[in-house]
């Protein structure tokens, strides 16, 4: 038996293959403990642990750990004459219209930083070794000052020569080895220093709490039989064994999202598209993320709470716009939607737990888009007169009905989405008509239609236990880990010997990582060079295909570049750039262990509910819509809308002019009538 267990904020998603046997379920997380929710639906869906051979974990407790500042007290060790670099930041304003812009929070204080006399420059020389002795006496000092638990060491140039900071971590290690150590070159061996070394705290801030959290999920799973292989999803769309995990948290800040992309790909795959935008509406949050070829987008880095994380992650857009979101009435009288969250306690004021505040979920109570006696298959009570009671004020405000308050905040909620697809594709160049989009998550298929209308896109694909496919695609994904390193090579007549060398050097260093992993299966290697025009700020991401690495030379390098440019600027680098020379300022090298492929077991034909009409209020009116169960949906006739189409998971919408057919792999097809 194979499971995959997702912790979102809301709810706790569990899927489980057995042969041809599929097991779901979806129960409330409990953001305290998240590991009492992961219990809670290995329970509820009957699974013995002691059958189970892969248990893939993805959660958010890396992420909540750092927005709500309860990480690990942290120590950062700097190069003299660098204390201030989490409080400098860079001099940027992200918000240009905010009156009052405070700077992100650092998660170490200036208090905590120690500063110590070593240099090394650029090329890894050693400009000014570090004295031993005195090492000793100022880490001995100050670590004892106050009860740290974890140490983060960025030294200056330390990724072109870490000599320095691995000595430094081998005398806290002796001098205090409960500590938790992490250095900027093992964690983002990369140029750039204050986002490394946001990066490094970050990790060494997260690592502790972690190790704790994971230390409990072993002992529990140990004690109810568990003896099979237990990995953890990270941000890059792969897994890795928990102890690798436990070397380097920072990789695992973003694992729910990545899985439900992973669990996207792999399954509209099987029905042959390949140009996706997958659309992940939760409970908290809705995460987009545009799939070209089979391929999701890498970003070099990412942030949380507005401070960098300089790890490679799936490139995914969120924004506060999910089932628990509330909505509120501004100051200037406009309707908004999150970014806060009834989250998982008390939840939508619906879910009859405490809630009173008014959601998206509520919304669709009242809308009639979710049906309360059949939410979740029926397995969870809806309180239809709560909702109503929670939008109220808001009606009254607004001038408006119930059902046409609660259908604006759907719409408002549809356009912040369309707005994050629009980040991810129309001003990256792409053309979301080109893509299909495939919506999971409890109410990414009820919103898709809306989505897909607003954006010109045709074809909407929806998987089966859409509402879970985050926990599926934890096991869909290949243990997998990138390298990273800054060294610069210019795009000359030399170029392709000095690329392929380092390319070779940081494979070999991969091999090995995995092979210390206990993974000796072949591996598959992806390619990326950062490259920009000298003199240039920041670079753009080429992929390399591995074929084409041996035949490396200057212009195909600027081929390369150029393609990339004409993407992301809308021209090539022509004019007088077309004689400006070219440089290649850092490597990206992915190596994946390929799991065996495996198909998503279809839902299981529960017994037949008959079809029944009931009034949805949708865009500003009241439809007469079929309500079906999912298995109901003959594969050849298919179901026109208006129509809801219950799964064990989620609820779809299919609109009005739409028209809905399985395939032959178990996905739902959504698509324009006559398209």
């Amino acid at each position: 038996m194979r499971v995959g267990i997702e912790v979102g904020g809301t709810f706790t998603d569990l899927i489980a293959l057995d042969g041809d046997e599929v097991r779901v379920a979806k129960v409330p997380s409990v953001p305290r403990s998240p590991e009492e929710g992961v219990f809670a639906a290995l329970e509820a869906a009957g699974i013995p642990l002691d059958r189970v051979s892969d248990l893939v974990h993805g959660s958010t407790v890396a992420t909540n750990t750092v927005l709500e500042r309860k990480g690990a007290l942290t120590a950062l060790i700097v190069t003299k004459g660098f204390r201030d670099i989490l409080l400098l930041q860079r001099q940027d304003r992200p918000k240009v219209y905010q009156l009052v812009y405070k700077k992100p929070q650092a998660v170490v204080e200036r208090r905590d930083t120690l500063e110590v006399d070593e240099r090394m420059l650029a090329t890894g020389a050693v400009a000014r070794p570090l004295d031993p002795d005195a090492l000793t006496r100022a880490v001995l000092d100050f670590l004892a000052r106050r009860p740290y638990r974890a140490v983060a060491i960025c030294l200056l140039n330390s990724y072109a020569n870490a000599a320095h900071e691995h000595a430094v971590a081998e005398v806290i290690r002796a001098l205090f080895p409960e500590l938790t150590v992490s250095c900027s070159a093992d964690i983002s061996r990369e140029f750039r220093e204050y986002e490394r070394a946001s990066t490094t705290a970050l990790s060494a801030y997260v690592q502790p709490i972690i190790d704790t959290y994971l230390g409990r999920f072993e002992a529990r799973l140990a004690a109810s039989g568990f003896r099979g292989r237990f990995s953890i999803m990270q941000s890059n769309g792969g897994r890795l064994p928990v102890a690798a995990i436990r070397r380097n948290a920072i990789t695992a800040l973003f694992s729910g999202p990545a899985g439900g992309v992973t669990g996207a790909v792999r399954q509209a795959g099987l029905s042959g598209f390949r140009n996706l935008i997958t659309f992940d509406m939760g409970g908290t949050s809705t995460d987009v993320c545009l799939v070209s070829d089979g391929r999701p987008m890498i970003a070099p880095e990412t942030s949380i709470d507005g401070l960098p994380v300089r790890t490679p992650v799936i490139d995914i857009a969120s924004v506060g716009a999910g089932g628990g979101s509330i909505i509120w009435r501004d100051e200037g009288g406009m309707l908004q939607c999150g970014p806060r969250s009834a989250g998982a306690d008390p939840g939508p004021a619906c879910y009859d737990r405490g809630g009173t505040q008014p959601t998206i979920t509520d919304a669709h109570v009242i809308c009639g888009s979710i049906q309360p006696d059949r939410f979740l298959g029926g397995r969870m009570r809806i309180d239809a007169v709560a909702a109503r009671m929670a939008y109220a004020k808001l009606a009254d405000q607004f001038g408006m009905s119930l059902e046409q308050i609660a259908d604006s905040a759907i719409r408002v909620a549809n356009a912040a989405v369309v707005r994050a697809i629009q980040l991810i594709s129309t001003e990256l160049g792409r053309d979301p008509r080109d893509y299909v989009l495939v919506p999971f998550g409890g109410a990414g298929p009820l919103h898709a239609g809306a989505i897909a209308a607003d954006l010109g896109i045709g074809t909407i694909v929806v998987p089966p236990h859409a509402g879970v496919l985050s926990a599926y695609g934890l096991l869909a994904a290949d243990f997998a880990q990138f390298e990273t390193r800054t060294h610069k090579v210019p795009a000359d007549e030399h170029a392709g010997d000095a690329i392929r060398a380092i390319i070779a050097d940081m494979r070999a260093a991969l091999a090995a990582r995995f092979r210390s992993f206990g993974i000796t299966a072949d591996l598959v290697f992806s390619t990326s060079l950062q490259m920009r025009f000298v003199g240039q700020a920041f670079e753009l991401d080429v992929p390399i295909a591995d074929a084409a690495v041996g035949a490396l030379d200057a212009q195909a390098l600027r081929d390369a570049f150029a393609i990339v440019h004409q993407q992301v600027y809308f021209h090539a680098g022509g004019g007088g750039l077309a004689s400006k020379r070219i440089e290649v300022v850092g490597f990206r090298i992915g190596a994946s262990a390929p799991e065996a492929e495996f198909n998503l077991p279809l839902p299981p034909a529960a017994s037949e509910r008959p079809r029944v009409r009931k009034p949805v209020f949708v865009d500003k009116q009241a439809h007469d819509c079929w309500v079906v169960g999912r298995p109901q949906i003959d594969a050849h006739a298919g179901l026109a809308g208006p129509a809801l189409i219950e799964d064990t998971t989620s609820t779809i919408f299919v609109p009005a002019g739409w028209h809905a057919r399985h395939d032959g792999v178990g996905n739902l097809v959504i698509a324009q009538a006559g398209g």
